[in-house]
């Protein structure tokens, strides 16, 4: 891949990011629901990168660009479907729903620039999509079936998770999951999700391609993001304002991100 294809790529990218968090934010704006956002995110995600690695962006074989298209449209299909069968069953995603009562009458100006810099942040995610499939190496190199170990846990660990969750919350227990791998992290969604998105890093490695340490900040990106801005923060704070101090008592002994043994808890 040259610096111009390089430059084309990201260009592509940024302008289908940024069309799909504007149908995001025509699609609140209309339902009210701002769980729809995350579900235009990842299948506009999904169809930028499945995009962006079949298009002749550089060398990448044919049976590589397939293979990292197959992988990407897993992913925005498994976790596409459920956030929009979860939000199918709520009236408005809470942590969006705070950012709308704290803006006031300011909120649809503000979610719209909010959606534009998430449109933004993804350009790390798509890149790295698109320099793990056109990696000019032989397809079938050992980095590549890492890459798949790497994917192959990362999505099934987060369907597992979403799994138990949506499981808890139909016993109708209620209180705070601490059940299967949420008795080792807050939020090990989120953890499994990073591991996914190195996968295309990993892929995209090589002394044959210049460029394909780039490829390193989708999963810094992701990682960035859920850990520090739009993941674990407010929905932690969501969970605290629901839960009180069950919740308080859940973070004392449990990992926030990296699933741990839980403390206090004798073998």
């Amino acid at each position: 891949m040259t610096l111009a294809s390089f430059a084309a790529a990201l260009i592509f990218v940024a302008l289908a990011m940024s069309a799909t968090m504007h149908l995001a934010t025509r699609i609140e704006r209309r339902s009210g629901n701002s769980g729809w956002i995350d579900v235009v995110w990842t299948f506009g995600l999904g169809a930028t990168g499945v995009a962006g690695a079949l298009l002749p962006f550089g060398d990448g074989s044919l049976a590589r660009r397939l293979f990292i298209a197959a992988l990407v449209t897993a992913w925005a299909l498994r976790l596409g479907l459920h956030i929009a069968r979860r939000t199918t069953g709520i009236s408005d995603d809470p942590r969006y729903a705070r950012m709308k009562r704290d803006w006031g009458a300011q909120a649809a100006e503000k979610m719209a620039r909010l959606l534009q810099l998430q449109a933004f942040a993804s350009i790390p995610l798509a890149t790295g999509i698109i320099l793990a499939a056109h990696n000019p190496a032989a397809f079938g190199q050992m980095q590549d079936w890492l890459g798949l170990a790497l994917f192959i846990a990362g999505i099934t660990g987060g369907g597992i998770a979403d799994r138990q969750l949506r499981t808890f919350a139909r016993s109708d227990r209620g209180g705070v999951c601490d059940r299967g791998l949420w008795a080792y992290s807050r939020h090990p969604n989120y953890f499994f999700e990073c591991v996914l998105w190195s996968a295309y890093a990993v892929i995209a490695s090589g002394a044959a391609h210049p460029l394909g340490w780039l490829a390193w900040l989708a999963p810094a990106a992701i990682t960035l993001l859920l850990v520090r801005i739009s993941g674990i923060p407010p929905l932690e704070e969501h969970m605290l304002a629901k839960h009180g101090d069950a919740y308080r008592d859940y973070q004392r002994r449990t990992s926030a991100f990296i699933p741990l043994p839980p403390k206090g808890v004798g073998p």
